[in-house]
């Protein structure tokens, strides 16, 4: 019996000289390796690392789906929202009732058309990122390939004990062949070896099986990860893309209607048509009544700049180019003015123009 330890402790020391690693996890036993065969110490040692691998990989890709499918609950709440602002700010827009003008419904309108469009693009990022990205890793995870290689595995190490168990039986088979000459020992020796040998044979084949099995496993599951969050990347980087663009044409309708609201009012034919502008002879005070002079008042000459351009229809009236600069002599109550520019005079909408204290010194030689 004392022997029999020895030898057992003489094993032992060889598997910790050869540095051979413990089993793949807590389901393949704690039992210590008590062969020395320098092949079969790699393989296992290949198939533990294997294990190990695409365990991590299997939990990565569950952390992923469990992301996704956190990232997709929320993003729809926010969908929801973005389509109710959508909603409120087009009835705004088609139900507006302001008596000052209808830019901000403009706006309003522009803006949930957009929101809509928006959240409609945020709708297929999450679709993409269900069907494309949660849903094949789910498969994977839950797949038969990963599990029947973890079960190959699984056998291996459970042969791979009970060869542990026969090669002891052989030692103390040989230390009892040793003690007595007998027939029947020498049998029985005989017959645990080539027990140990078969079970030898078995493991090998088996450990390599499992090998192949989990090194392709490992493969797809590198691959497949990979691919996935591509086109996780891909499906973000196309949303924001799209609402890059939106938000762009968005803007420029918007600072359009700013600029309506900002710019100074285009005058109103109404406010200078209703009467003619006064006739050379009335203004010089041929024919002249009481009316007339009240009409018409002379003014201390002043400097004016076009706000919009207006177009002369008779021989009286002076044409106008936004930003030209005017000299303003006389002003009649019926919203009209009478200056002089660009060595022409006559009468153009006194709304036309804006008084300037100042003016730039190249635009003073285009007045006269």
């Amino acid at each position: 019996m004392e022997a029999l330890w020895k030898q057992a402790s003489r094993l032992k020391e060889q598997v910790s000289r050869q540095g051979v690693f413990k089993p793949f996890g807590a389901a393949y036993g704690n039992s210590d390796n008590a062969f020395t065969d320098e092949s079969e110490v790699n393989l296992h040692q290949r198939l533990e690392k294997l294990y190990l691998s695409t365990r991590a990989a299997k939990h990565f890709q569950r952390d992923i789906v469990r992301g996704v499918e956190g990232y997709i609950v929320t993003g729809s709440k926010q969908v929801d929202i973005g389509n109710k602002l959508s909603d409120d700010s087009q009835k705004y827009g088609t139900g507006n009732t302001c008596t000052s003008g209808n830019t901000l419904s403009k706006a309003a309108t522009y803006y949930g058309r957009a929101r809509s469009m928006m959240e409609k693009e945020r709708g297929n990022m999450l679709r993409a990122f269900g069907t494309q990205v949660a849903e094949p890793l789910r498969a994977m995870v839950m797949g038969a390939p990963l599990e029947d290689a973890r079960h190959l595995a699984q056998r291996y190490d459970r042969m791979r004990q009970e060869a542990e168990a026969q090669a002891v039986e052989v030692s103390r088979r040989q230390n009892r062949a040793r003690e007595s000459a007998a027939n029947g020992e020498m049998s029985k020796l005989e017959a645990a070896e080539y027990k140990l040998e078969e079970l030898k044979s078995s493991m090998v084949g088996l450990g390599k099986e499992a090998v192949a099995a989990m090194a392709a496993v490992e493969a797809q599951q590198q691959r497949l990860t990979l691919q996935r969050l591509i086109a996780m990347v891909e499906a973000e980087r196309a949303y924001h893309q799209k609402v890059l663009e939106i938000l762009d044409h968005l803007e420029q309708e918007m600072v359009s209607e700013r600029q309506k609201i900002e710019a100074p009012p285009t005058p109103s034919e109404e406010s200078y048509m209703a009467q003619p502008p006064p006739s050379y002879d009335e203004v010089n005070g041929m024919f002249a009544s009481s009316s007339v002079d009240d009409s018409v008042t002379s003014v201390d000459f002043f400097l004016g700049e076009a706000l919009d351009s207006f177009k002369a229809e008779s021989e009286s009236e002076l044409n106008l180019s936004l930003g030209d600069i005017v000299i303003v002599r006389k002003i009649s109550s019926n919203g009209w003015a009478e200056g002089e520019c660009k060595g022409k005079a006559g009468w153009f909408p006194h709304a036309y123009i804006e008084r300037r204290e100042r003016v730039l010194a190249s635009k003073v030689p285009h007045i006269f």
